[in-house]
């Protein structure tokens, strides 16, 4: 059994002004080439399908030619809801496109049975057993109790968590049995899992400690493939407990990664081999950084990596002691004539002042909103432990929305 493990594809990104669309249709006929080249049984896609919960008609239809491709090279393909993914978008098409080979699972199930898969190879016999989980929201398995703090919501929302893995992986356990055994059991995931690294484009969908889902917490499959970190990884020393990653920098502090997809071969005796499968890039993107002086070269050198046709995406970090009102001017008078497209320039943040002031030199899009948050804090005379409360409530509010919005 062939599975290719992958996630956040984000369709529908819109980066600093400039759509994906071009790179995610590129990546969907470099997919296909890939499933057919390989003789994939089964594609993975582990959340965060969309870029947002109200995906724009383009990225539905993106969503389409991708499930149409797979069909079209006789792979089935299974879709786990992401914390960026509306259940409801999801859903509306759910039944429909199982005539296509194509699995949805958009959220938390009514009945846990239902998240329990038999993945067929190509010759259609039963070639894995799935636990398919996707973005779990505390509302899905967790109903709030009066008087309980925010450490014992927390300790009670990773219980429940990992109540349901257990629970889908007995059901796992009971399928394989029924069908003579011998079947390895696959589970999936989206969230943030104890030693993974994450990039400035991973949302926090979790607060406290819930940040860090234990490793140990998941049950015995033969492979666990996560989604929401960015970065290719395998995590806590198990190497059957893995991220894909992102196919697509989606920041740019992703540019400089391997971008990947995990070939994973299973058999009756469990999990044999993952091997990478590099993704190519389909649109250059960079970060340079440096003062005024040594930027001309740096961005001669960029320029080498884009062409009239597709410049490189840049983001310029410039080391500089004082503030400049025309700075960004100044950067872009550099590049006229080069193959790059500078979408952001900043000054490097550690020069950045600490607090807000009316006249501060800080430009919000050098801030993350935790950022902001925090230096507004800074200005208030508070003791450590009322500092701590107020960040954690902080991130308490936020995540709510976000399950709100999704």
């Amino acid at each position: 059994m062939r599975i290719l493990h992958t996630s956040d594809w984000h369709l529908g990104q819109y980066f600093m002004g400039k759509t994906r669309q071009a790179e995610h249709q590129a990546l969907i006929t470099w997919l296909a080439e890939q499933v057919e080249k390989h003789q994939i049984d089964a594609v993975l896609l582990a959340g965060d399908v969309f870029d947002s919960g109200t995906p724009p008609s383009y990225a539905r239809s993106l969503y389409y030619d991708l499930i149409m491709a797979m069909k079209s090279v006789g792979t089935t393909l299974v879709v786990l809801g992401g914390n960026h993914d509306s259940v409801a978008t999801l859903m509306e098409s759910k039944r429909l496109l199982r005539a296509f080979h194509t699995h949805v699972i958009p959220g938390v199930l009514d009945e846990p049975a239902d998240q329990v898969l038999v993945l067929s190879d190509r010759h259609g016999q039963p070639g894995a057993v799935l636990c398919a989980i996707p973005y779990i929201r505390p509302r899905d398995v967790l109903q709030s109790q009066a008087g309980q703090s925010a450490e014992d919501k927390l300790r009670s929302l990773q219980q429940a968590i990992q109540q349901h893995y257990q629970q889908l992986f007995l059901q796992a356990q009971q399928r394989c049995d029924q069908l003579g055994g011998g079947l390895p059991i696959i589970a999936t995931g989206h969230l943030t899992t104890v030693g993974a690294s994450a990039s400035e484009s991973v949302r926090e969908i979790y607060v406290g400690a819930l940040e860090a889902f234990p490793t140990q917490a998941f049950p015995a499959a033969d492979y666990i493939a996560l989604g929401h970190i960015h970065r290719p990884q395998w995590v806590g020393g198990l190497t059957h407990v893995r991220y894909s990653g992102s196919p697509i920098a989606l920041s740019f502090d992703e540019a400089t990664q391997d971008k990947l997809m995990w070939l994973v071969e299973l058999d009756s005796t469990g999990l044999q081999q993952v091997s990478p499968l590099a993704v190519p890039c389909f649109q250059p993107l960079m970060s340079i950084t440096g003062s005024l002086d040594t930027l001309p070269a740096l961005l001669q050198s960029a320029a080498l990596q884009g062409t009239a046709d597709h410049p490189v995406w840049l983001e310029v970090v410039v080391r500089v002691d004082d503030y400049l009102s025309d700075l960004t001017t100044r950067v872009q008078a550099m590049a006229d004539g080069l193959a790059v497209d500078i979408l952001r320039v900043r000054r490097e943040r550690g020069q950045a002042k600490s607090v807000l002031l009316p006249n501060a030199c800080e430009m919000l899009d050098e801030l993350t909103p935790l950022d902001v948050f925090e230096r507004r804090l800074a200005q208030e005379s508070l003791d450590d432990a009322l500092h701590a409360q107020l960040r954690l409530r902080y991130r308490q509010v936020i995540s709510q929305l976000q399950g709100a919005d999704a």
